[in-house]
């Protein structure tokens, strides 16, 4: 049965939370983890459907995976190419980051693997990641011309690359920076702007030869990985509904402790600031790599902005929830080059602008983006997640500072990437979320 849930107006969000551990950190720290020899330990690892996907199918392909009580994982490594062919179907679940890195990384194994996920993620384009993938010599197939999930994989030796991607996508990279460490020689990834690097600093971190330089990344084949301790930061994307329910929401004022704030990834804190939201980063450290630091929020009057350019693939995650600051915000936002927002879990587009204009939202979708007439307040209402954690959660946010109770149906995708989000958004609005 589709669970509901139906959320009363905030008093505000006051006090201090820390949000789950970083999807994209997590789901590079079971492979590498798994590539490396020896053994790493991982903490704060996020234990949710998406990152579970990924950790099953290194545990068929014969990776010794233990979780202990405290919520360390303890990865038992076998190397490069330690690895075993899987008995079954690898099952990636709803994670397209589990599938498309999967591919680049299966593409350079010695042995035969099939991929699948659920009825949204084979709905997913994989060609951006297959095509440049053969130029490297991987051989796969897929539906709909090699488009679609399932795909057929029989690994073997590959061919270094110089790509040229035409958009800023972090699983495209990561796809082939993953095949890369399978070839002989060096493999570049250019990109029309700087996708999150999530990838190039762990590979990093467990002693690959990885050369950043301005518009691209280098990575040199067949390195020795080493295990290491990981320590997971809170996850940004998790942490902007939070960020965004403070801003809007009167009375309030929110302490999010140690998130993750990449610069390819803040985005939605440099979004947040144009906007007029009064956002302070306190405590700044660095953990495995990653530059982390404890984000105080209080609420704001927002302003309508444009957007585009650089910023976006800083951000293409935080987008749904952008587009319910801007219902918001006093005057006209525009949202533009975020194309890449079709295409994912749903068309996210298409979902937001469909659901806050049933909350009484003036928006105007583009192809590549929205406008937003903001500050008319939000009404109450009943709206659909249309099976996307990331809309769910996002509509969650609208109903903090709406006018009357909102009805959200279709609420359990929210375990894909924040199983506990329901618990955390009550602890902030004193049980009232």
């Amino acid at each position: 049965m589709t669970e509901t849930r139906t959320i009363q107006p905030s008093p505000g969000l006051r006090g201090e939370i820390t949000v789950p551990g970083d999807k994209s950190i997590s789901h590079r720290s079971i492979m590498l983890g798994s590539l490396a020899e020896g053994t790493t330990l991982v903490h704060g690892f996020l234990h949710g459907e998406d990152n579970h996907a990924t950790l099953n199918a290194f545990r068929a392909m014969g990776i010794e995976i233990e979780e202990h009580a405290d919520g360390v994982l303890k990865i038992h490594g076998k190397g490069l190419h330690g690895l075993a062919e899987p008995g079954d179907i690898l099952d990636c679940g709803n994670s397209g980051t589990t599938i498309r890195l999967m591919t680049g990384l299966l593409a350079g194994q010695g042995f035969f693997s099939v991929l699948t996920g659920d009825k949204y993620l084979r709905k997913r384009p994989m060609k951006r990641v297959l095509s440049p993938l053969s130029t490297m010599g991987a051989r796969i197939w897929g539906r709909g011309g090699g488009d679609l999930a399932p795909l057929a994989i029989q690994g073997g030796s590959l061919q270094p690359a110089v790509y040229d991607s035409p958009i800023a996508s972090a699983q495209v990279k990561s796809a082939l920076l993953l095949a890369g460490l399978y070839a002989q020689g060096e493999t570049t990834v250019r990109e029309p702007h700087l996708s999150r690097d999530h990838s190039e600093r762990m590979l990093r971190f467990f002693g690959a030869d990885v050369r950043p330089f301005e518009g691209g990344v280098t990575v040199v084949g067949h390195p020795r990985l080493t295990g290491r301790e990981v320590f997971v930061p809170g996850d940004i994307s998790s942490a902007a509904f939070f960020l965004v329910a403070a801003l809007v929401t009167p009375g309030s004022e929110l302490l999010v402790r140690n998130v993750g704030v990449n610069p390819t990834r803040s985005g939605i804190i440099d979004i947040l600031q144009q906007m007029g939201g009064s956002l302070e980063l306190l405590n700044s450290r660095e953990l495995s790599g990653e530059p982390v630091a404890d984000i105080l929020v209080r609420s704001s009057d927002l302003k309508g902005v444009e957007i585009g350019g650089s910023v976006v693939p800083r951000a293409i995650d935080e987008f749904p929830v952008v587009s319910v600051a801007a219902s918001f915000a006093e005057g006209t936002t525009t949202i533009r080059d975020a194309r890449e927002l079709r295409v994912k879990e749903t068309d996210r587009i298409a979902a937001m602008t469909s659901e806050l204009t049933k909350l009484g939202a003036r928006v105007a979708a583009r192809e590549d983006g929205m406008v937003i007439d903001g500050g008319q307040g939000l009404s109450g209402g009943t709206v659909n997640s249309h099976g996307d954690h990331r809309i769910a959660m996002s509509l969650a946010v609208a109903a903090q500072c709406a006018k009357a109770a909102v009805t959200i149906e279709d609420t359990a995708c929210t375990a894909t990437s924040f199983p506990n989000f329901w618990d955390l958004l009550g602890q902030a609005t004193g049980g009232k979320g």
